[in-house]
């Protein structure tokens, strides 16, 4: 019998980070493990998918590792079984005439992002690792919006943090950007595929079933663009292909890693998860090791 599932992907609409899924569904691998899958996104009016996750509206979910560190922390009984990036995702962005050339420039300039707690102990960590004082940037509340150079040029602001170095630096002018991981920030999983602990503990044989599906996508994703492509067509056919071409060829290098697909890594978890605690994002660094688990993926 087939079983229906709910997945929540992890952003307002989907892109080119879940192709895995899309390939998945499209050949017909989750069909084949006996799972007629929903790929879903979130209203932002009833939460993000971790929301959804915790009311036990969908089965399975992707979601930002800090997010689910911060919920578990809170009691929340949700777990990240498998990695999707091994990188982190996000920029700081500007535009080629606002003079800012490095981290310490944002003294005495705008920098527009949602403030999140973590998204402005971000900004100002990097402000002060490049030598700047964080009390001089002024913090622009730019919600969920992500900003674009051409919204810089117009006088939003002199700079954004949050656009994606795979995705939104793709649309419009490029501008100047430096990956976060590349300018101090912490190495982290940007991020996770998880579900709910009762999941876990009732139906075992379901998780692995969808985790050998996603895996298999994943892993088909890199070795046959192509797949991913047509998948593509079908499901985000509103997107440039030229944009969905170069986007694939960049976040499809943060999927593997020594080959393997979705083993989470102490390496990248545990420093982020004290970078969080430093600053104040988490009370205990070691949250992580409860929140997360490979093993339903090395079962698979």
């Amino acid at each position: 019998m087939t079983r229906h599932v709910r997945v929540m992907l992890e952003y307002l609409h989907p892109w080119t980070n879940s192709a895995g899924l899309f390939v998945a569904a499209r050949q017909g691998w989750f069909a084949g493990a006996g799972l007629d899958v929903e790929l879903s996104s979130a209203d932002p009016a009833r939460g993000d998918s971790l929301e959804y996750l915790a009311r036990g509206e969908a089965a399975f979910a992707v979601f930002p590792a800090n997010r689910l560190f911060v919920r578990r922390a809170g009691g929340e009984r949700l777990t990240g079984i498998a990695a999707v990036n091994h990188r982190a995702m996000e920029t700081v962005r500007t535009h080629a005439a606002s003079g800012i050339a490095r981290p310490r420039d944002l003294e005495g300039r705008r920098i527009a992002l949602n403030p999140t707690p973590r998204g402005v102990a971000m900004v100002r960590y990097l402000v002060a690792a490049d030598g700047g004082d964080p009390d001089g940037v002024a913090i622009v509340d730019s919600g969920l919006r992500e900003l674009h150079v051409e919204d810089l040029e117009a006088g939003a602001a002199d700079a954004t943090f949050g656009n994606y170095w795979a995705w939104d630096v793709l649309f419009g002018s490029a501008g100047l950007y430096w990956p976060v991981d590349r300018i101090g920030a912490p190495s982290y999983h940007s991020y996770l595929l998880g579900t709910a602990d009762r999941t876990l503990e009732d139906d075992p044989e379901l998780v692995r079933a969808f985790l050998g599906a996603v895996r298999r996508g994943y892993l088909a994703a890199v070795a046959s663009p192509e797949l991913a492509l047509e998948a593509f067509e079908h499901y985000i056919p509103y997107f440039p292909r030229p944009v969905l071409e170069r986007s694939l060829e960049l976040v499809s290098g943060t999927w593997l890693h020594e080959d393997r697909w979705g083993v989470q890594r102490e390496e990248l978890h545990d420093p982020y998860a004290r970078w969080l605690a430093d600053n104040g994002i988490l009370p205990d660094a070691s949250v992580w090791r409860d929140a997360t688990t490979n093993a339903f993926l090395e079962a698979a």
